[in-house]
């Protein structure tokens, strides 16, 4: 009696299987075809990073972080903390990681900016996608293994496509807020010196939105990373599968180390991006102090 009526239940399970196997059964090739070109895209980033000799790599981060917060201390901290990856035995799980990271992050762009700029442009397409962001940064990650799983079957490239439905949220939110902040009386200028609105985009829009943007790449960099762990459980061969095995094996020591590893790339690639959007919103006369 004081159970919820049957009459009512709304079979949403139900009708998402119906639509998932509509789309492996019509849009099957498509899909194929797309984790193809994704696959390819990881496996020439991974050899490129897998390339780069730690010794090389390390002092390379190193001066892109003295570039980034002019700070000596910092980038010797930096290459202190990349060494200890590499003392721990997990330097080539730790590119994998990194590969993942830096695909799924280049496709959030290539996805995120132009929606963003959609966004800014039209206030129906907010309203729209609003809901469709705040549910993609709401729902579980667990969740977005399903479908991936499904479409594109266990390794690297379901991991990399639910990263990046988990990542891609913060930089079209922060494209479509830099550009809607953009001064009018600087466009209404734009427009009377005869710019179109392509000219008004790349010209003045983008530049002065660059430091929303930049933070937001910064936030969706921070995101994908923070996947790590659950796509390993699709089979993405990375640091987040050594966690997993050592909660399986309770073996606290792998779990830490492997854990701390992830915590340092995390620390490296969060103050590096920062910093570079940080010196972004520094006016082109502003002092710099000296």
């Amino acid at each position: 009696m004081l159970d919820f009526p049957q009459a009512l239940r709304i079979p949403l399970a139900s009708w998402v299987d119906a639509g998932m196997r509509w789309v492996l059964r019509n849009l099957g090739p498509l899909f194929d075809t797309i984790g193809h070109v994704v696959l390819q895209m990881l496996l020439v980033v991974e050899q490129v990073l897998l390339f780069i000799p730690w010794f090389v790599f390390i002092p390379a981060v190193a001066a892109l972080a003295w570039k980034a917060l002019r700070s000596v201390r910092s980038s010797v901290v930096f290459a202190l903390l990349l060494f200890a990856i590499g003392t721990f035995g997990y330097w080539q799980l730790a590119m994998n990681t990194l590969a993942i990271v830096v695909s799924a992050v280049l496709i959030s762009l290539i996805i995120g900016i132009p929606v963003g700029i959609l966004m800014a442009w039209s206030d129906r397409m907010q309203t729209v996608m609003k809901p469709v962001l705040d549910a993609m940064q709401t729902l579980p990650s667990f969740v977005y293994l399903i479908p991936a799983l499904m479409l594109f079957g266990l390794g690297k490239v379901p991991a990399t496509f639910a990263t990046i439905i988990y990542a891609v949220p913060p930089v079209i939110r922060l494209t479509n807020v830099g550009i809607r902040e953009v001064p009018r009386d600087v466009i209404e200028a734009a427009r009377a010196y005869g710019a179109n609105r392509r000219g008004i985009l790349l010209d003045v829009q983008l530049p002065l939105a660059r430091p929303s943007i930049l933070v937001g790449i910064n936030q969706t960099t921070m995101m994908a990373l923070a996947m790590v762990v659950i796509g390993s459980m699709i089979g993405a061969r990375t640091l987040g599968m050594e966690v997993l095995l050592a909660i399986n094996r309770v073996n606290i020591g792998q779990g830490v180390e492997a854990g701390v590893s992830i915590v340092i790339m995390a620390i490296v690639i969060d103050r590096i991006t920062y910093a570079f959007a940080h010196t972004r919103r520094r006016s082109p006369g502003e002092s710099t102090g000296t």
